[in-house]
């Protein structure tokens, strides 16, 4: 049985992207994944009864991307993987690396070829290089391993540590969103008004830093103001939906510490603080039905 964790973005999307530094979480729910000896190779995934054989020359994506992940498993069987996705899809909660994850954590035990989880998470990179072109890995390595880390673009994860562990409501929008158009977007802003955009990622930077200390000390109240401000500056980038922007104001009247969207924006997801998994329950009745907790130990 594989599995592979979805992740939120704590602090920091975007100016992630141009070298500052962010800080993501693995969280509970995610991608599950079992794998067996077959007649031909074969991937489905549930809920989305999708039947796909690999073929690195398709249209179709995930044909592309199970055939780069079986490229390096040689003098093998046929292999037949069923996956079955908790996340949504395009919802920023890292459900094409969850997928990545888990298909190789099956059918290395299949295989009876085990690894480490830090090698599978590397594994799924050539996942995700077909869906996001040059992905940063952090999606891949948080799915992989969990916890929570300091991230920043070429240098490796820095895992965190807290004595509390962050009570998370999760919740999507609704509405579709597309991360490259999103990238794209705070991309012409950094052109056409460098001094503003940069003002933006420095003050994103230096929430992500004090962010990392309210963590390591328990200090929720004080991340949750962090997450708030980050919000802020992100809806500056217009990155926020109308939906979004409603969400994370209801959640915050309902007694959420902080929260913020997360991921690329312009639709998808957010997530709410709470002090306890109980409170974050409670939350999860106001976000609404397809609202869930998480439970993220760093």
């Amino acid at each position: 049985m594989g599995f592979g964790r979805g992740k939120v973005i704590l602090l920091g999307e975007h100016a992630v992207v141009h070298g500052y530094p962010a800080i993501a979480a693995g969280i509970e729910r995610g991608v599950h994944a079992d794998a067996r000896i077959a007649e031909r190779d074969l991937l489905r995934i549930a809920p989305w009864n999708l039947e796909l054989e690999p073929d690195a020359k398709a249209e179709e994506p995930l044909q592309r991307a199970f055939a780069a992940i079986l490229e390096p498993y040689r003098e093998r069987p046929p292999i037949e993987v069923n996956a079955t996705a908790e996340l949504p899809a395009g919802a920023g909660l890292g459900c094409s690396a969850a997928i990545g994850v888990a298909v190789i954590d099956a059918i290395d035990d299949a295989l009876g070829r085990p690894r480490s989880r830090e090698a599978i998470g590397e594994a799924a990179l050539v996942w995700e290089r077909v869906f996001h072109g040059n992905p940063s890995g952090v999606d891949n390595t948080m799915s992989a391993l969990g916890g929570v880390a300091l991230f920043r673009r070429g240098e490796p994860l820095v895992p965190l540590t807290a004595n509390k562990p962050l009570h998370l409501a999760i919740a999507h929008s609704g509405e579709s969103a597309s991360t490259k158009e999103m990238v794209a977007s705070v991309r012409r802003q950094l052109e056409q008004d460098t001094d503003r955009v940069t003002q933006t990622f420095e003050g994103i930077e230096t929430l992500v830093r004090n962010a990392k200390l309210a963590i390591e000390a328990g200090d929720l109240i004080a991340l949750g103001q962090l997450l708030d401000l980050n919000h802020t500056l992100l809806s500056s980038l217009m990155l926020c939906t109308t939906r979004l922007d409603s969400m994370c104001q209801a959640a915050r009247e309902a007694g959420a510490l902080g929260a913020k969207m997360t991921g690329g924006g312009g639709g998808g997801s957010m997530f709410a603080l709470a002090p306890k998994r109980e409170e974050a329950e409670r939350l999860c009745r106001v976000l609404g039905p397809n609202a869930f907790v998480a439970e993220v130990r760093a």
